[in-house]
């Protein structure tokens, strides 16, 4: 009795401490959650680079964009580990996402979207040895923080060109502008449609609706609905998914979409600015490993490669609402891509003057043109602009925000 008593206990203790060994292993393995957020893991002996998305990372469009450019830098640089989080929240939610994944050991992280750039100067400060980009922002402090964005005005400024025309050969010269949020970025591109608007059809007119996201597909249907509704024959967005060329197909009217080449796919789509961040974060990528890299402003231009306008690039075929347009407006498109790709059509040709704003103002004299810090800046911003980005330019029919 006693024995069997001695061969119970002992099994007992064995099962026990089994599951003391296999809750251990799980608690090892159990991956770590910040704010619902699993962090991935480094990869001892690469170099680890992480990418913070504020959408899914196949939204069909700003997302997309950016992750299919953190696959090619795992595949284009050799013992390169990469890993992202995507649909992060901007503010406090994405400083916790960027302090755990510098905690974790990643040697460059990337964030993508405009309200990033407070939390990501914050962790900065705290992980000097780690590198930080910040897209789309104002903010650098020129050691491991900074700033990357590309000239998507010249592009934006094309295809208002083509949305114009084919306004005018519909014999409804109203555009319309979904537009995200009140910053910089999104005026300095709203201008640069209508410029190229006016180009081809001067008594063009663009309304603008702000939505206040970058990704929300539901509102931005509606968003691109409440445009079309209005009376506008082509619609652009500023937004991360597709939604306004499919609310265009079921208008009978045109949209523009934005970001990814593979977001222009349907007959109403006329064509879409878009992004290659693929070869600009392998450079950025191989000068940090090599310790060349000095972050500060990088503003890139389209003779990198990096930015392109579907249907006109090497090996597309124009779009069917764009084909049709008169051959002297495409063929004055295609001069001025080749003059953006060689670098002698720059942002700074898009917004020289004489410009005027909405209220008739002359903002930009004849002979002056903006340079960068008025593309970045609000006047409150205090960076010394002379021509800050915060009006309308002519032929906008919204007032500021």
């Amino acid at each position: 009795m006693f024995r069997n008593r001695l061969w119970q206990f002992a099994i007992m203790m064995l099962v026990f401490s089994l599951g003391l060994v296999a809750c251990a292993s799980t608690a090892e393995e159990a991956p770590e959650l910040v704010g619902g957020f699993e962090i991935p893991t480094v990869e001892e002996g690469s170099f680890n680079v992480a990418m913070v998305l504020i959408g899914p990372h196949d939204d069909g469009g700003w997302s997309q964009a950016h992750f299919e450019g953190l696959e090619f830098v795992e595949a284009n640089i050799d013992n390169v580990h990469t890993a992202f989080i995507e649909n992060v929240p901007e503010g406090a939610d994405s400083e916790q996402i960027f302090r755990s994944l510098s905690r974790k050991g990643f040697d460059l992280i990337f964030g993508t979207s405009f309200g990033y750039m407070d939390p990501m100067e914050t962790v900065a400060d705290e992980f000097p040895d780690t590198m930080y980009i910040h897209i789309s922002g104002i903010k650098s402090n020129t050691t491991n923080f900074g700033n990357l964005f590309g000239a998507m005005e010249n592009m934006k400024y094309l295809a208002g060109m083509l949305a114009g025309a084919r306004a005018q050969m519909d014999g409804n010269p109203k555009l319309g502008y979904m537009a995200t949020f009140p910053i910089p970025e999104e005026l300095r591109l709203g201008n640069a449609i209508a410029l190229g608007m006016r180009r081809t059809c001067p008594e063009c007119t663009m309304d603008i609706r702000w939505i206040n996201t970058w990704h929300d597909p539901i509102l931005e249907k509606e968003a691109a609905a409440s445009l079309f509704d209005a009376g506008a024959q082509v619609v652009f967005t500023g937004a991360d998914t597709p939604a306004v060329a499919d609310v265009a197909q079921e208008k009978g009217k045109w949209g523009v979409t934005y970001d990814w080449d593979g977001s222009c796919k349907i007959d109403a789509c006329l064509t879409a600015p878009y992004w290659v961040w693929g070869p600009v974060y392998e450079g950025i990528t191989q000068g940090v490993i090599d310790g060349t890299y000095q972050p500060g402003w990088d503003y890139f231009d389209a003779d990198t490669g990096a930015l392109g306008l579907y249907g006109f690039m090497e090996g597309e075929t124009l779009q069917p609402g764009v084909a049709e347009l008169p051959a002297e407006v495409i063929a004055e498109v295609r001069g001025l891509i080749a003059a953006t790709l060689a670098g002698s059509f720059t942002r700074f040709d898009v917004f020289s003057g004489p410009i005027y704003d909405n209220q008739g103002n002359l903002i930009v004299p004849a002979g002056a043109a903006l340079e960068q810090v008025d593309l970045d800046a609000f006047p409150e911003f205090d960076l010394g602009c002379e021509y800050c980005m915060k009006w309308w330019a002519e032929g906008i029919t919204a007032e500021l925000p």
